[in-house]
């Protein structure tokens, strides 16, 4: 690898879009049997440096386009707060787009989304976590279930920007109906209140199947029964909808580590009428089956790339293509969303640490205009959803977490919230 890189096609958005008061930053965390040693995690971080070239980059403007540099030295781990997610300011990101975080039993990873996404990320962790392991027990970790080997060189495959051969030939319109959004006093310090809810993940895939649905489906249709419910409507003629990351990896048979995941969006007209949960979960099943295939996925990823190589769109000067990239964002992405379901799925780890892991969690930050995202991870038995949100009033998890103890199922839900 060179000693800079570019953006892959999905990276490019967000160093454009970012704000003052807006990061999109993600977090990966490990809670472990036993308290962190900081110490030991350096070396961990250290050790990770040659293995993930394309996670240890900070952010820097060209005359064109972003671009990423290649660090020569690991960043420092850093104490943990109670407000996750912090801020990634300019000037933090010129130095790292990548920061190592602990308290007490937790190692977690927080990662400016130009970096990589969820799945590349939790790639990071797992082996961070395994030579973190290595080094505190010096027991031998396998390189499986997503754990990499440390000495190995990293392949061209992790580094390849995935979305350019993955691109079809015809491009999908983006044109879809505006969506509505929940509002609320927003937090004037910028505090983040996260809330997480573990499930018994056999429980809530037996629900699923119950309904003749995936866990994706049934959480997607039961936080539109939330947002429905909480809404004030009439909105015009915006539509109650949930967007939904889909990991392209497994559509296209792509091993990077970088960005390779679109987002599709799912939901009703509310304007229609009021929809049962079985009614809602038919049609978000059938739009997930509908859109989530090879030949649309493939569509979506042309309509990005050839934006990208559009000459006019090169040759623009990066000020003026921020702003244009702005206005894209402004008129296809949030507005078309209520909030984010992001869900890992099931993830494993080597036999070897499982006795050393309780949980893994997924974060993902609000959004610059919604303020209320959710992300969901299976790891042990359990699944853990983590709802986030920017605001003062926790009026959509009560009501959406109340739905899924109605259900039948048994919710533990833990949270950040400090006392005044």
């Amino acid at each position: 690898m060179a000693d800079w890189m570019r953006l892959d096609n999905a990276a490019l958005i967000f160093p454009a879009v970012r704000r003052r008061d807006w990061t999109n930053v993600f977090r990966l965390s490990a809670t472990l049997t036993e308290p962190v040693e900081p110490e030991v995690l350096q070396q961990a971080v250290d050790a990770l440096l040659p293995r993930f070239p394309s996670m240890y980059v900070s952010l820097h403007r060209g005359i064109f386009w972003y671009y990423l540099q290649k660090l020569t030295k690991a960043p420092r781990v850093r104490q943990d707060g109670a407000c996750p997610l912090i801020h990634m300011t300019g000037a933090e990101l010129r130095k790292c787009g990548l920061r190592v975080l602990y308290y007490e039993n937790r190692i977690a990873v927080e990662c400016f989304h130009a970096l990589t996404d969820g799945s590349g990320g939790m790639v990071f962790l797992k082996t961070l976590t395994a030579a973190y392991l290595s080094l505190r027990h010096g027991i031998t970790i396998p390189a499986e279930e997503g754990v990499l080997d440390v000495s190995e060189k990293p392949r061209q495959a992790e580094l390849e920007d995935s979305f350019t051969p993955a691109a079809g030939q015809i491009a999908l319109s983006r044109k879809e109906e505006n969506a509505l959004h929940l509002r609320g006093t927003r937090e004037e310090d910028g505090f983040l209140h996260l809330t997480i809810a573990t499930i018994r993940e056999e429980a809530l895939l037996n629900l699923a199947h119950g309904y003749g649905c995936t866990v994706t489906a049934l959480l997607c249709a039961v936080m539109l029964q939330s947002i429905l419910a909480l809404a004030k409507l009439p909105q015009g003629n915006r539509w109650a909808k949930v967007t939904v990351a889909v990991n392209l990896r497994r559509i296209f048979k792509s091993q990077t580590l970088r960005n390779f995941a679109l987002a599709v969006n799912v939901g009703v007209d509310p304007r229609l009428g009021s929809y049962t949960l079985k009614e809602l979960i038919r049609v978000v099943q059938s739009q997930l089956e509908t859109q989530v295939t090879p030949q649309q996925m493939a569509a979506r990823v042309a309509a990005n790339v050839q934006a990208s190589q559009n000459l006019l769109i090169r040759i623009m000067p990066l000020p003026v293509k921020n702003l244009a990239l702005r206005l894209v964002y402004r008129r296809v992405g949030e507005s078309k969303g209520s909030i984010n379901i992001s869900n890992l799925g099931k993830t494993r780890l080597p036999k070897e640490i499982e006795p050393y892991v309780r949980f893994l969690d997924f974060t993902i930050g609000p959004q610059a205009t919604y303020f209320n995202n959710c992300s969901v991870v299976s790891y042990g038995g359990s699944t853990r959803i983590n709802l986030i949100r920017s605001t003062r009033e926790p009026s959509l998890e009560r009501d959406f977490l109340t739905r899924l103890v109605e259900l039948g199922l048994e919710v533990t839900v833990d949270s950040n919230e400090r006392t005044e």
